[in-house]
Parts: C-alpha cells; structure tokens; sequence
C-alpha cells in the first residue's frame, strides 16, 4: 500500500476530493493530514473522513526534523500540499524529493512565488485583464512555486469576470485534476 500525507492550510476542500478518491483505491491510502492552523477547516474534513490529523507550529515545522521524523515513522511515501501556504523546509524537500505534488491555482510561472496563494492569484489575474487562467500541479522545491511542472490545465477570464468568478472555475479545474494526476504520478513512480 502506498501512502500519502496531505498538508493543508484552509478549508481543506481539495484534501476531501483525494481522500474521496483514493477511498475505494486498494493501492494508495491517506494516511494523515497535517495542518499549522488550529482552526482550518480541513480538521473537521479530516475527522468526519476518519483521516488522523496532526497541528503543527512554525518552529515544530521550520526549525526541527520532527514532521519528517513522524512522516517517516508512519512510513509516508509521497507528500501532497493542497492549499498549503507555508514555504517547505529543505529537509523535507530532501525527504521527499520527487515524491511531494503541490497545486497551484494560477499557470505557473505566472502568480507564483511568495504570497501568492488563493483569491490574491484570482485578484492579480483579473486586475492584469488576463484571457485565461487555470491551475499548475508541480512538484515541490526549495522555493515557492518553481518545481518541476506535472500538468496545467486552462480555463477562460472573461472581461466582467470577478475574482470569485475565477476562483469558481479554479476550483472545478483543482477537483476535476488534480486527485487524477496525484494518482497517475504515483503509479508512474512505481
């Protein structure tokens, strides 16, 4: 059996769709959702789904090898960040290089890097009067948002689209996508 952590720092919405998916999967499991905010949505998710979570702090996190540490004891394969905000420390990297998928919801390298995450991307790329936009699945680096790229997908802007308009979209291209590609990444690496 294959197992993945998921890390995630908001509602958790796209944690939900991969736990869905892999429920019935008799090769890959969730295994853990990991989470620095104590009052995401994500934990409820979590524990409705029966998916065991554990909060973590900055320094826990940046400062100590301990979330490898616990990642490694529970024997985690691959590492998959679904609206996590926070840059990924080198020895977690390292762990998990060429095993950690991230989502992005902007066509990298467009709206990538340091604060640019959720409705701040959808703002960006409505204010740059974009014709399109979409979502990036990457894997994970050192840096905000420069991994390899696994697959993008596209959507249109239109001109009297919103920011929430956009994020509508996002949203449907990030459930239709990216548990998909999770998958197919994982079986590649067999």
């Amino acid at each position: 059996m294959i197992k993945i952590a998921i890390f995630a720092s908001g509602s958790g919405s796209n944690a939900e769709r991969i736990v869905e998916y892999f429920s019935s999967n008799n090769e890959v499991e969730v295994c853990l959702i990991l989470t620095n905010n104590p009052t995401a949505g994500v934990i409820e998710r979590a524990q409705r789904l029966n998916v065991p979570t554990l909060i973590f702090n900055k320094k826990l996190f940046a400062k100590t090898g301990k979330i490898v540490e616990i990642l490694q004891s529970q024997k985690i394969d691959w590492v998959i960040l679904a609206g996590f905000l926070w840059l990924v420390p080198n020895n977690l990297t390292r762990a998990f290089e060429n095993r950690m998928i991230n989502i992005h919801p902007a066509l990298l390298p467009k709206y990538g890097g340091k604060g640019m995450w959720g409705h701040h991307v959808h703002e960006a790329v409505v204010a740059n009067q974009e014709t399109e936009t979409g979502i990036t699945i990457h894997y994970v680096n050192e840096h905000y948002d420069e991994g390899k790229i696994i697959f993008q997908a596209k959507c249109e802007v239109t001109k009297n689209d919103t920011a929430d308009d956009v994020a509508q979209k996002i949203h449907q291209l990030e459930y239709q996508y990216f548990p998909e590609v999770i998958h197919k990444e994982i079986l590649s690496a067999k």
